[in-house]
């Protein structure tokens, strides 16, 4: 099992095993072309899985609303969330390897509060770590329940912060031993020597700063704070330019189109700072996204939630050794509190505007920043949080291998 010491997974004895002897591994989750970070995250570790043993076998069962073709070859086997029944066959595939990863968010699968993964965990028969990507404090009796049984059914279970992990201790009927922490992993956008990012205009002009924030986009994102923000920046020469860099949830299309979208552009229009707002609005790669969180002076994650308990966009972030601004949501404060990024309070655009100015123009603060979250980065890239799982399960296997002997 995973051993925390002071809030970081410490190393694992089965981590030499588990890098020496090739295994198979089953994935249940979302995964790309889904453009969702659950999906993001499983072809993340599946990689790595592969990558750290070029004999290991992966197979992705993807849950997906309608019939698709495969994505790729390790795609063996679509769950269907729209059509009951086929629950039954994606066990029966997911039997075939030597464990199971299975990502659990409520919004995923089929059935009231995603309940039809149930359906798949209690035929599985082979070592089961379950991923939660959601733990929540209030939940409604049917979500307990959902929970409170997929935990049951997990042989391991992996939070990804230490809020998220007393959460599920103090709310939850759970097994404290079967309860591991691994942190969100990320890719390694890291420059070169800690180059400062390249001048993208004109070399007559001088480099305007970017200030970035990316992902799915929708209301409770807190974009509009950062908005009202920049009115106080303009004094600034030369002046920011605020990077928004994701298209708009599928939900929130469904629900409302890009009337969020609209609603931003126009309020900057009002604040007379339209110039400073630009959208990205493409689903990028993850190197594509990667070249641009490279290039930018600052992060801001102005959130709305003071309940989100994990975030992959802030792991990317300090993996990234950037300067990170966020507002007080659990993950942010567990992971900056210590100074390694600013804490500014849920929907203030005046200290959202100082904690800016401050990155931007007080001697050394960056660089300062940038050397904190550039010390925790190496525990967060994908290969040290992929050889933790990868231990994880290791040390299930051997446990069934030697109840089977």
């Amino acid at each position: 099992m995973v051993v925390v010491v002071a809030g970081v997974p410490a190393a694992l004895p089965n981590q030499e095993a588990a890098a020496q002897m090739p295994r198979n591994y089953g994935f249940l989750s979302t995964y790309p072309p889904t453009e969702c970070g659950l999906a993001t995250f499983t072809a993340a570790l599946a990689g790595e899985f592969r990558a750290a043993a070029p004999a290991t076998r992966v197979g992705v069962v993807r849950v997906v609303d309608r019939p698709q073709r495969s994505a790729g070859p390790e795609v063996v086997h679509h769950l269907l969330t729209s059509s009951p029944g086929g629950e039954a066959e994606a066990a029966a595939i997911l039997n075939g390897f030597d464990a199971v990863v299975v990502q659990h968010e409520y919004g995923i699968y089929g059935g009231p509060d995603g309940d039809q993964v149930l359906s798949v965990l209690e035929r599985l028969k082979v070592p089961v770590i379950v991923v939660l990507h959601t733990v929540l404090v209030d939940p409604t009796l049917h979500q307990r329940d959902v929970l409170e049984r997929v935990l049951a059914a997990a042989d391991a279970v992996v939070t990804m912060t230490p809020t998220a992990r007393r959460r599920l201790l103090q709310g939850y009927v759970v097994d404290p031993a079967r309860v591991a922490l691994i942190p969100h992993g990320a890719p390694d956008n890291r420059r070169a020597d800690g180059a400062r990012p390249a001048h993208s205009g004109p070399a007559s002009l001088p480099r305007r700063p970017t200030i970035l924030t990316w992902g799915l986009l929708g209301p409770g994102k807190g974009i509009e704070w950062v908005v009202d923000a920049l009115g106080a920046l303009t004094d600034l020469d030369p002046e920011p330019r605020y990077l928004v860099v994701g298209e708009t949830h599928p939900r929130v299309v469904e629900r409302e189109g890009e009337a969020y979208r609209h609603e931003l552009l126009e309020r900057a229009k009002r604040n007379s700072v339209g110039h400073l707002l630009e959208f990205d609005d493409r689903y990028l790669s993850v190197a594509a996204l990667g070249r641009i969180v490279s290039e930018a002076d600052v992060v801001i994650l102005p959130y709305d939630s003071r309940e989100q308990v994990t975030s992959g966009v802030l792991v990317e972030a300090l993996a990234s050794a950037k300067p990170v601004i966020a507002t007080g949501f659990p993950h942010a404060v567990e992971l900056l509190g210590g100074g390694t990024g600013l804490l500014v309070p849920h929907g203030d655009a005046a200290a959202m505007a100082t904690a800016l100015r401050r990155v931007l123009t007080e001697p050394g603060l960056a660089d300062r920043l940038s050397a904190k979250a550039a010390a925790v980065a190496p525990q967060l890239l994908w290969p040290a949080v992929a050889a933790q799982y990868r231990a994880l399960a290791e040390d299930l296997m051997q446990g069934t291998d030697a109840a089977v002997a």
